[in-house]
């Protein structure tokens, strides 16, 4: 694994073809050429124009945890991420489409924006600033990884702890060891935050996830809702269709697409059921809760700080000491980076262990997203397959309302020729037709029946008409036979 306490190790690689010759320029013996002598064009030292190339170059790195190996590059001026992606792929040979590259919150990198975005802007941290690689395709991470090796002068002290060495070269052993030291501990440190890296980008999927199922559950609801209503409605509509249909209105086009609404009805029950995914969501939020509890969420390296704490006092115990033909042993220093060594395999293994659980969730919630719009959409083309249906069933009751008042209109014409009508009996046939509007089907019965109470009451008061004529005439001619009479005789 590359890298080290000083950050200037993990670009110097990436810079070095440009840093030569402005060294070159730099070192030269003659006064005169040093610093690569005067630009005839900007009339400046040469050496001033390799320097702001240097500086303005933007070096972008990047943590593969999948091997625990930093990658360096130096970005081309507007270079796009998806050729910084294929460089990537040539060297770790993770294919573009499975690349997954997280910055320190989480967030995913915007293949619209240029690979700029992976470099931090300001003075602080530049150097050290990283991007975390994953591989979809996997899983599973399988670590801890090899160790950084260790130097040939400190490979020395470590076969053997005992061997008795001057202490001026000792100073220089126990330098590479504090080094060595130092190392694994900032490995495992950068390994903590990809997997810190990891949980919050779980945490922006879950966040996502929650999101969608509170929408899923809001238009269930809803569709539940609109799908009681209908079922009631049409439910009620076929008892009172039958009730009337023997002596009124009647339609079996009407009446087999009522029952067709009803059963279409029983199948959008079906989609409202979300149960079964309502439970998965569930399921995998507990899983989540659980791994945010995790110890392993929190820095483990507790215990390799204390070493090295200890590596740089033993340090700085040796420098004070006397170089002059004194020898000492590497007993101590060994043992601490026997002990660092053992420290971050353990940490490391844990840590990977909790990064796989944190990658297999995720990789659940990406599973269960399309189940997710699936239903969602299965409820809104439900939902409006219902509306649709309550929209039909409206406009057949308008129009079975619309036949019943015709029905009405054209018997209350048919009474009128027949003879006059009384005041009282248009004011009752204006509120039988009124109310033939105003009431639903079911109550069509109840407006026939005003109808032909109507038409009685219109006869029997033509009858009374009639007879009323009658005992008229009679009068009439009672009188006049009685004054044809000769009533002389009473004088």
């Amino acid at each position: 694994m590359v890298g080290s306490r000083f950050p200037s190790v993990l670009w110097l690689s990436t810079i070095v073809e440009s840093v030569e010759p402005w060294l070159q320029m730099m070192l030269t013996w003659d006064p005169q050429q040093r610093g690569g002598g005067v630009d005839p064009n900007t009339n400046s030292y040469r050496c001033f124009q390799v320097m702001e190339q240097l500086l303005s170059l933007k070096i972008v790195h990047i943590l593969n945890m999948t091997s625990a190996k930093i990658l360096s590059y130096s970005l081309l001026p507007e270079e796009s991420l998806h050729s910084l992606q294929v460089r990537i792929e040539s060297d770790t040979g993770i294919s573009l489409g499975n690349q997954e590259l997280l910055l320190e919150m989480g967030s995913c990198l915007d293949p619209r924006k240029p690979a700029s975005q992976c470099v931090i802007d300001g003075v602080k941290g530049w150097d050290s600033y990283m991007v975390y690689l994953f591989d979809k395709s996997k899983t599973t991470y399988e670590g801890p990884f090899a160790s950084r090796t260790l130097s040939d002068s400190v490979n020395y002290i470590v076969k053997d702890s005992k061997i008795q060495l001057p202490v001026f070269q000792l100073r220089k052993i126990w330098a590479e060891a504090v080094h060595y030291v130092i190392g694994l501990k900032d490995d495992y440190s950068r390994l903590f935050q990809g997997q810190r890296a990891a949980m919050l980008s779980l945490l922006r999927y879950n966040t996502n996830l929650t999101n969608r199922k509170n929408n899923m559950i809001s238009a269930s609801q809803q569709l539940k809702a609109k799908l009681n209503f209908f079922q009631q409605s049409i439910h009620l509509d076929l008892e009172r269709y039958s009730d009337q249909m023997t002596y009124g209105i009647s339609s079996e086009k009407m009446l087999k697409a009522w029952k067709d609404m009803e059963e279409k009805a029983s199948l959008c029950e079906k989609v409202a059921d979300i149960g079964s995914l309502d439970e998965q969501i569930m399921a995998l939020h507990t899983e989540i809760v659980e791994l945010q509890r995790s110890l392993h969420v929190r820095r483990q390296n507790d215990v390799m700080e204390n070493l090295e704490q200890r590596a740089i006092e033993l340090y700085k115990q040796l420098k004070s000491r006397p170089p002059d033909h004194v020898y000492s042993d590497s007993t101590e220093m060994v043992r601490i980076i026997v002990q660092t060594v053992q420290s971050q395999d353990w940490v490391l293994k844990e840590l990977f262990r909790h990064l796989s659980k944190l990658l297999g969730c995720k990789q659940k919630i990406i599973d269960l997203l399309p189940s997710i719009d699936v239903a969602l959409n299965s409820i809104k083309e439900a939902d409006n397959s219902v509306m649709q249906m309550q929209g039909k069933r409206q406009r057949e009751i308008w129009h079975l309302l619309k036949i019943a008042c015709t029905q009405s209109s054209t018997r209350s014409a048919s009474s009128s020729v027949d003879g006059p009508v009384p005041s009282s009996v248009p004011a009752l046939l204006s509120q039988t037709t009124q109310a033939s509007v105003l009431q639903p089907l079911p109550f069509v019965e109840a407006s026939r029946n005003a109808l032909n109470f109507a038409h009685l009451l219109e006869e029997n008061l033509s009858y009374l008409d009639s007879f009323s004529a009658v005992i008229h005439e009679a009068r009439h001619d009672q009188n006049s036979s009685m004054m044809s009479l000769d009533w002389s005789w009473l004088d």
